[in-house]
């Protein structure tokens, strides 16, 4: 299980970052976990989960601080995401937002900067913070959250927006709607996609057919889900704040899945039939 042998996904600039990395929802939030969340994060990044994601919205900051704290001495080795929410998204305000997520991270730069969901601000707005951003070297990319195709082909059509890196949405063997549309317009724009909740936040193990196909194979259903993901050409990030579940997490990257599981989760987890409205949690 070494660092050595993680899988990467590309960004459209064709630096590659790792497929699996670590998510912080609920992170920071119990002063209890905290070491405990602390060890956790730093694991993964041992392990060679270095893609970490957190937002401002997280613990209203409490998660960054978290981060913060965690990649203390190690901010080089982590390609380090977090998000600005939509009431904050207008030019001045996504610049504000990000210096505050800056100081709470203890770090003078941010290597990708998300639009958490769309809200009230025009795109344009946002994407003027963006580039004012940009331009004064805090943020390295810029990309979207939890925006489906018709707001993807939009936003390509405003200055600057066909520069979006990544749009990251909810998607995992139950919330597939994304292969229809949004999935393949990604794959064709050249944008990244990463998956939010790639284990439906623990409710995916409880399901028989997942748990068979994990037997099947020799790992345990979570490393089967989050394994399908990465089969998908999707980053993930699934969020644990604790160094057992990280080495657990970690153990998908090293596993392909045969045909015949592939089949059988296709079975339990059918496709899309056409087009649906993009889930969000």
């Amino acid at each position: 299980m070494s660092a050595e042998s993680a899988r990467t996904i590309a960004l459209p600039s064709g630096e590659e970052i790792a497929a699996l990395g670590q998510g912080t929802w609920y992170l920071g939030e119990d002063p209890a976990r905290r070491e405990q969340e602390i060890a956790a994060l730093r694991l993964g990044v041992d392990l060679g989960m270095t893609v970490v994601d957190t937002a401002e919205m997280y613990g209203d900051g409490a998660a960054e601080e978290l981060v913060g704290e965690a990649l203390r001495g190690r901010r080089e080795e982590v390609f380090l995401v977090s998000k600005v929410l939509p009431g904050h998204a207008d030019r001045k305000g996504t610049v504000a937002a990000c210096e505050g997520s800056l100081r709470r991270l203890r770090t003078e730069r941010l290597d990708l900067y998300l639009l958490h969901w769309r809200g009230r601000w025009p795109l344009e707005e946002t994407l003027a913070g963006f580039t004012d951003l940009m331009e004064a070297e805090k943020i390295r990319y810029w990309g979207v959250s939890n925006l489906d195709v018709t707001d993807m082909a939009e936003l390509t059509t405003l200055p600057n927006g066909d520069a979006a890196a990544l749009d990251q949405v909810l998607y995992n063997l139950s919330r597939r709607g994304i292969e229809w549309d949004l999935l393949p317009w990604c794959r064709e724009a050249g944008v990244t996609v990463m998956a939010y909740s790639p284990i439906e936040q623990g409710r995916l193990l409880k399901g028989d057919a997942l748990g068979a196909v994990a037997r099947a194979v020799g790992a345990t259903p979570a490393q089967v889900a989050l394994a399908w993901v990465l089969e998908q050409g999707v980053a993930a990030i699934p969020r644990s704040g604790s160094s057992d579940h990280v080495r657990e997490n970690r153990g998908a990257v090293d596993l392909r899945l045969p045909t015949e599981a592939l089949d059988a989760l296709d079975e339990a987890f059918p496709p899309p039939s056409g087009p649906t409205a993009l889930d969000m949690l």
